[in-house]
């Protein structure tokens, strides 16, 4: 039987064996109950590495009130939920970008403002700072997640998600003319 208590107490001091041990006890079966919300395996074990991650790295401010297994479920389950819902707003973004490019005509107005909206993109791109636009630009242009930004550019998640909510913000500062 596993002695969670020990466990969390040597990975609270760092000790990447109880790390070890947590991961090879809990890893195969929290992917498991991922799929219970998910299809997709391989979101699913992103997801669970996602959370041992985030154990590893905030260990030393680890409270657990309940069981650890218990705590990991719920942080499982809450990930997969937030998944859906990006989902679902990504589905719905593209269907009503596919329905309104089915109704729309393309006229020379619709031309002359997405061109001038291109020119400031341009212009806010390059007073931004480096940082942000190469996160941005990853993101928008090669389709990247913020999983895949962070490894790219050798940084964590949620330094790309600062950066990319710098970015949005100094576009909507900037293009706010633009905005219906």
């Amino acid at each position: 039987m596993l002695d969670e208590h020990n466990l969390l107490i040597g990975l609270k001091q760092g000790n990447e064996e109880a790390f070890s041990l947590l991961f090879k006890a809990y890893y195969k079966d929290l992917v498991l109950f991922g799929g219970w919300y998910l299809p997709d395996r391989v979101a699913c074990e992103d997801i669970v590495q996602s959370i041992f991650l985030k154990l590893w790295d905030e260990r030393s401010a680890l409270t657990i009130t309940s069981s650890l297994k218990s705590y990991l479920l719920k942080s499982v389950r809450n990930a997969c939920l937030d998944e859906i819902r990006h989902q679902n707003i990504i589905q719905e973004h593209e269907d009503y970008t596919a329905h309104s490019m089915i109704y729309r005509e393309v006229d020379i107005d619709h031309y002359i403002l997405y061109s001038d909206l291109q020119k400031y993109v341009e212009k806010v791109l390059k007073i931004m700072p480096e940082a942000y636009r190469e996160a941005f630009l990853l993101s928008r242009n090669e389709g990247l997640k913020y999983r895949e930004i962070a490894e790219k550019l050798q940084v964590s998640e949620r330094t790309v998600e600062v950066r990319m909510s710098k970015a949005l913000e100094l576009l909507r500062k900037y293009l706010k003319e633009f905005l219906v």
